[in-house]
């Protein structure tokens, strides 16, 4: 949808791009097979996941660092894009790698049926519809996504005020890159290109993917009406699942679609059978390479080269975030609306990225946690045993705990001596805080380690037994309305373990 793309701005220039030569698979003479060495099954389950994530999660590292290797036929399609800036205007290096992520909405190479079939209008000229900026740290360990939202309001060089993606429209891939990193001051080190069609190819050679909706969509200019619930979606669908903006938050929300796509392709792809059946793995490499777009300096080396350094990254160790927006209903000069971003925010956010800072706070250990959280009664897991002569006090302080909201493990029971002097609050290793939490509230008690105890504490009544104290009970905190994440404290993130379908 690009009806507000460029906004009053004709159709953009042609770009020159080159094709490298195709790379035949190595197949078997006898068997017709793709033979594949065992030692690179671990790199190219990592060039996947490169591939994954710089280009729609599914389209750059793995067939490219297979190409080199003679696995597959196909080719990529190649754009000088960092020859002509001075090193001068741009950001400084750091350790890691940027990648600038570009889903373009260019019809030019589209039939009428293509367009109509997958309801992209005919728009002319070229827009950024999707853009990221996707972070690989230093250490090669962890990959973050940010989602750009294309109608944010910014300074494009040269140009003047205008939403971010007309970049792309005034001067193609080299003003897109000079845009976001005048704007977020982080340095792009490469550049990929997806477009529409090849977006809708590899989600078919994936078979599909699997989608979520938390509310039903229904959006007649995209041809795209479905209900709230989990959804197996082709690539027609998924194109259209990922860029119609018919719901409240608009562009913001699909982002969050976009990455929910990306996390699925991921999945399924490293899920299915597409990496072990020839076949599969043929057409799906072919789908990748012919709609994707990269830099002059993504040759096949360097990528087989950041395949191999990532070999133990997995999707709990890569984060979406999207920029921080203060304004949905920014009035632009022209009449119409645009997106501000929280400029202290996403000052923060890509200083962090730039430094490989995580952008959230990881969470605290869990022992130091228990240290610092004060107990209360659903901390604690219980069993009572009767250590006296009188029948039913078990089963009397069984009733006791559970309304004061004790976790009572199981029924109580005798205790193997009937003649206990003093209640004892039995406790195994790491529950001495909890023990001496309970033996507070039975007044007389003593508490006893027991190393045979695994988790859980053991109060065994005794005849000094007159009472038991309650802890006083805790208000429950008022239910609070879950915050629009575009105005916390901070970026809100997932990874994307999160962000398939459960």
């Amino acid at each position: 949808m690009s009806d507000d793309g460029a906004g009053r701005h004709g159709p953009a220039g042609e770009f020159r791009r080159e094709r490298s030569s195709p790379v035949p698979p190595d197949r078997s003479q006898r068997s017709g097979r793709i033979t594949v060495p065992r030692a690179s099954i671990r790199r190219r389950r990592n060039g996947l996941l490169m591939m994954s994530v710089l280009s729609v999660l599914v389209l750059l590292a793995s067939g490219t660092s297979w190409a080199i290797t003679g696995w597959m036929s196909g080719s990529i399609n190649r754009f000088d894009v960092f020859s002509g800036l001075s090193d001068d205007d741009r950001p400084e290096e750091t350790g890691g790698l940027t990648f600038l992520v570009i889903g373009s909405d260019s019809r030019g190479e589209m039939s009428t049926e293509d367009q109509n079939a997958l309801s992209v209008g005919s728009t002319a000229g070229q827009r950024s519809d999707t853009i990221m900026l996707v972070r690989l740290n230093h250490e090669r360990d962890h990959l973050t996504v940010v989602g750009i939202p294309r109608d944010l309001w910014v300074d494009i060089p040269g140009e003047g005020e205008d939403k971010v993606n007309a970049a792309y429209a005034y001067g193609g891939p080299q003003l897109a890159v000079q845009t976001v990193e005048s704007t977020t001051g982080v340095r792009i080190d490469h550049y990929v290109e997806v477009n529409f069609n090849g977006f809708v190819d590899v989600v078919d050679a994936l078979e599909g993917i699997e989608v979520c909706l938390p509310e039903a969509i229904d959006d007649p200019k995209a041809h795209l009406q479905m209900e709230a619930g989990t959804h197996e979606v082709d690539g027609a669908e998924a194109l259209a699942f990922a860029r119609t903006r018919a719901t409240a938050r608009g562009d913001l929300d699909r982002i969050d679609r976009q990455q929910q796509v990306l996390s699925a392709m991921f999945d399924k792809a490293l899920s299915s059978r597409t990496l072990s059946d020839p076949g599969r793995l043929t057409a799906f490499l072919d789908s990748a390479l012919s709609s994707v777009t990269v830099d002059d300096g993504l040759d096949t080396s360097t990528i087989n080269d950041l395949a191999y350094q990532m070999r133990d990254v997995d999707p709990g160790n890569i984060t979406f975030a999207q920029v921080p927006i203060a304004d949905m209903e920014h009035w632009t000069p022209r009449g119409d609306v645009a997106l501000l971003w929280d400029e202290p925010m996403a000052r923060e956010m890509f200083a962090s990225i730039n430094a490989d800072r995580p952008l959230t706070e990881p969470e605290p250990e869990a022992a130091d946690e228990e240290e610092d959280a004060e107990l209360t009664p659903h901390d604690v897991r219980v069993r009572v045993f009767n250590g006296t002569a009188t029948p039913g006090l078990g089963a009397q302080m069984d009733n006791r705990f559970t309304e004061a909201g004790f976790d009572v493990t199981d029924e109580a029971e005798n205790w193997t001596d009937r003649s206990l002097a003093r209640t004892e609050v039995r406790y195994g290793p790491q529950d001495e805080e909890r023990a001496a939490y309970m033996a507070e509230m039975l007044p007389g008690s003593e508490t006893v380690e027991d190393r045979t105890l695994e988790g859980g504490i053991q109060v065994v009544i005794g005849f000094n037994h007159t009472t038991f104290n309650p802890p006083a009970s805790v208000e429950e905190a008022p239910t609070e309305e879950p915050e629009d994440p575009a105005a916390s404290d901070g970026p809100a993130t997932t990874t994307a373990q999160e962000n398939i379908c459960a």
